[in-house]
């Protein structure tokens, strides 16, 4: 089987490209290679800007691939290009989503594929489920062979996954729990969340890749294991060896003060997600999520402290931090 990869080298990409290799594929990334320390030894790189479609066009020639799969598509430009480019070049055309298009607010916390796609708080999930509209309507009227993929928060090892963190990533809240200063958590930590090990993803995912049974399908790829944010904390400061010192501060407010912070807390994260993982099941007989959190949180903080250059400090943040917390602890 020949897959290619667009992207390849993210959190949760590389995690695919490693597991396809693993299952021996013949893997082919088309990124711009910029990262060949996280690609596997197997894979062919083909090294150019997916935006540059002439020169795409020209490197892959007539190839075909059983499976195409385009991690960095992001607005409906993306996946027009790619119906142009990869019809009939392809056996199944797979779209990476993301779970935080499901309606919000929910109707009904348990999360299914057939729950409405509406996101009101964040452009980014409207792309996404534009991208699907578009890639929907392509399988109907053409019969363009589409998986949609949507994920929902999956980690790795390069980062600590966060509810509110700053511009730079997680690693300023890491050395604010070691140093026993407070950090922010959105609302009173009580809602709750599903983080999925990059590891657990990547099963899932490969499980889907030439399946005769997903194609004109949405699936959502999660864990089963549902955390309140409270608890998500309290299993990052126990591998820290410390009691993190939570600040609570409404969602809308944080939203006010750090309008960055709108989308990804107003449109996601601020509300309780748990989901239903029959259909996953159902089309990859067998698959099941097997790091618990607490388990692949030890394994990202300890890949972290090993590897500096993933220890971004964020000092405009930090001190913003400090002067938020200050009159509410």
């Amino acid at each position: 089987m020949r897959a290619l990869i667009i992207g390849g080298t993210g959190t949760i990409s590389k995690a695919i490209s490693f597991r396809l290799a693993e299952l021996g594929w013949d893997l082919y990334l088309l990124n711009r290679g910029n990262r060949r320390e996280h690609v596997p030894q197997q894979a062919k790189v083909i090294s150019c800007d997916i935006k540059d479609e002439a020169k795409v066009r020209e490197l892959i020639a007539d190839q075909w691939f059983d499976v195409i799969a385009n991690f960095i598509a992001f607005v409906p430009e993306d996946v027009e290009r790619d119906i142009e480019m990869f019809r009939d070049r392809c056996g199944q055309y797979i779209f990476i989503s993301s779970a935080s298009a499901y309606q919000k607010p929910l109707s009904n916390f348990l999360i299914t594929e057939s729950t409405p796609l509406a996101n009101p708080y964040w452009q980014y999930s409207r792309d996404k489920i534009a991208c699907e509209e578009i890639l929907t309507a392509a399988y109907r009227n053409e019969g363009f062979p589409i998986t949609i993929v949507r994920p929902s928060h999956t980690y790795g090892d390069w980062s600590v996954p966060l509810g509110v963190h700053g511009p730079k990533g997680s690693w300023q809240e890491i050395l604010r729990m070691r140093q026993g200063k407070p950090v922010i958590v959105h609302g009173d930590g009580s809602a709750l969340w599903t983080m999925t090990h990059n590891s657990d993803f990547a099963r899932g995912f490969t499980g889907l890749m030439g399946n005769i049974h997903a194609i004109g399908e949405a699936v959502h790829i999660t864990s089963d294991e549902s955390l309140t944010w409270n608890q998500i904390y309290a299993c990052i400061g126990r591998v820290l060896g410390v009691k993190p010192k939570l600040c609570y501060i409404t969602s809308v407010e944080l939203a006010k003060l750090r309008p960055e912070l709108h989308g990804s807390l107003l449109g996601d994260k601020s509300h309780t997600v748990v989901f239903d993982n029959s259909k996953l099941k159902r089309l990859v007989p067998g698959y099941q999520a097997r790091v618990r959190f607490d388990q692949g949180i030890a394994k990202t903080i300890s890949y972290i402290d090993d590897h500096p250059g993933l220890q971004i400090a964020d000092q405009e943040w930090d001190s913003w931090v400090d002067q938020v917390t200050a009159a509410r602890i």
